[in-house]
Formats: structure tokens, C-alpha cells, sequence
């Protein structure tokens, strides 16, 4: 029986992966390509620490995450064939985002966000990977993650991909069709939930507490909620300040929204003010 369950457990966990013959019929627009790449925050966490203008477009990794887990290093996504993902095929860059697949057949870790990407329309991220395909290579070699045990055993996170790992948005109220674009934007490619959002003991999103705001993972503050009887701006005010990082009282941003805004800014003045309709028509916690 122990040996039945073993294989069972084996076989439950093992790594999804989505195939060519799930991609037919797909073409890639690297135009249209370019706005899934700002909104997705590609550069956020895997061009190197500091960068600014047109080399936040080299992936070439470094960037750390501490984590309650260890320390999390952002790999070199960059479109040189051995150190990055040159080498890869669509299938594969689409079952890394939706399925947190390796083309080696390993689990990635949560700390990158497939679980948000793979509420995704595959069309937007075969259009993702046309763009890539023109931007830079570098040949800085990946640093492995620093994690201790028990979570270096990456074939656990098919465990936790079970219970993690959905196909539903979290906000299923009835929207706008202006909101509805916002909650694709918020909680399928820009993934602001894993920062603003509470997690449980096992690290998942608490979903009962959505945008509600959460620790920050360094140690050092907190992460504000974006929920409307918390963040009270109006819609325009948000746009405003996904463009320039600039709040209705004049501070600005700071942190890793500097980033963000970054992103944000390179998307259309109605995208902004949807990821804004959006928040405001966040349920309180």
C-alpha cells in the first residue's frame, strides 16, 4: 500500500506541461506583444537590480527576493541561448507562465507568478514571446535560489500547485465591462495580488482578505491595501498615478512601485483607468 500511495503521490504531482497541438492555431504579434510585457512586469524582477530605460529590456536576472522560504534569485530570461531562454520553444515559455514548468520538466517556484499568469488568454502570451524574441541576450549565468530544507525539494510545490494552482479570477461579482478588463490586467498579468494581498501558513494568497494589503516579505513594513475603503482616490486619481507615481498629495512613489509605475506608464491611458474601475469595485475585506 505505502507503494501505491507513493506512485499515486508521484503521479498527482508531477508537472503539468502544455503542448504545441494546445497552441495551434496561435500566431504571435510582437506589437501587441509589448503591452503584455509592461503589463506582465517582465523587467519588475528580472532586469538587473537598479536598471532604468532601455536596459530594464535585458532579463538578465540577479534580482533577490527574501522570503519567509529563503532567499528567491531572479534567473536570466533573456534570449541568450544557454545562459537564457533563447533556446526555448512557445509550448515551453507558455507552460513555464501557466503551468510554473521547466522545459527539464521541474516545478518553478511560486515566488514566480504562474498562478496569476495562468489565468492568461494563451494569444496574449504567444504575442509575449514574438516580442521577446527581439529583445537583448545576455550571458549572465543564473544563481541558484537559497533555500533550505524542506522547501528545496521542488517536487513539493506539485503538492502545493494542488491546492494553489486555479483557473477561476478571485472577484466574480458582476463588473463593468471597463472593470472586467481591470481584473484581467490586475489579477492575471500584472499579478498585483502577490504583493498586496495576505498569504496563509503554506504561503498561498488568502483570498478572503484580496488587495487587503500584507506584510512586506524583506521584514521591513507593510504592503498597502488597495481595497476602496482603505485606498479612497478616485479612478482618475488612480490612473493618474499608475502613469506618473505621483499620489492626489503630491508624494510620489517609492520601492519597488518605482518599477511598477514604470511598467504601468508604457500601457494606454484606458488600461490605467480600468485597472482603476477595478479597484474601486473591490468588495471591502
Amino acid at each position: 500500500m505505502a507503494l501505491i500511495g507513493s506512485v499515486a503521490a508521484w503521479a498527482v504531482t508531477r508537472p503539468g506541461v502544455i503542448t504545441d497541438a494546445d497552441l495551434d492555431g496561435l500566431s504571435g504579434d510582437p506589437i501587441a506583444g509589448a503591452a503584455v510585457f509592461w503589463a506582465a512586469g517582465c523587467a519588475s524582477c528580472h532586469a538587473a537590480t537598479g536598471a532604468t530605460g532601455d536596459a530594464r529590456l535585458t532579463l538578465s536576472g540577479g534580482q533577490r527576493f527574501v522570503s519567509d522560504y529563503g532567499v528567491f534569485v531572479a534567473p536570466n530570461i533573456s534570449m541568450h541561448p544557454q545562459h537564457g531562454i533563447g533556446g526555448w520553444s512557445v509550448a515551453q515559455f507558455v507552460s513555464a507562465l501557466q503551468m510554473g514548468t521547466s522545459p527539464a520538466g521541474h516545478h518553478y517556484y511560486p515566488a514566480f507568478p504562474y498562478t496569476a499568469y495562468r489565468l492568461a488568454e494563451r494569444q496574449d502570451l504567444v504575442d509575449l514571446w514574438a516580442y521577446w524574441q527581439g529583445l537583448p541576450a545576455s550571458d549572465m549565468p543564473s544563481q541558484p535560489h537559497e533555500l533550505g530544507f524542506p522547501y528545496s525539494i521542488r517536487r513539493a510545490v506539485g503538492v502545493w500547485n494542488l491546492r494553489y494552482l486555479r483557473d477561476d479570477f478571485t472577484i466574480t461579482a458582476d463588473l463593468s465591462a471597463e472593470a472586467t478588463r481591470g481584473r484581467y490586467l490586475v489579477e492575471a498579468l500584472a499579478h498585483c495580488a502577490e504583493c498586496h494581498t495576505p498569504r496563509d501558513a503554506l504561503g498561498g494568497l488568502d483570498r478572503a482578505a484580496w488587495m487587503a494589503g500584507a506584510p512586506n516579505p524583506s521584514g521591513s513594513g507593510t504592503i498597502p491595501p488597495l481595497t476602496p475603503d482603505k485606498l479612497t482616490w478616485s479612478q482618475a486619481e488612480i490612473a493618474a498615478y499608475l502613469n506618473d507615481g505621483f499620489t492626489p498629495d503630491f508624494d510620489s512613489a517609492g520601492g519597488s512601485m518605482v518599477s511598477v509605475i514604470a511598467n504601468m506608464a508604457m500601457l494606454s491611458d484606458a488600461d490605467r483607468l480600468a485597472i482603476a474601475a477595478y479597484l474601486k469595485a473591490l468588495p471591502a475585506p
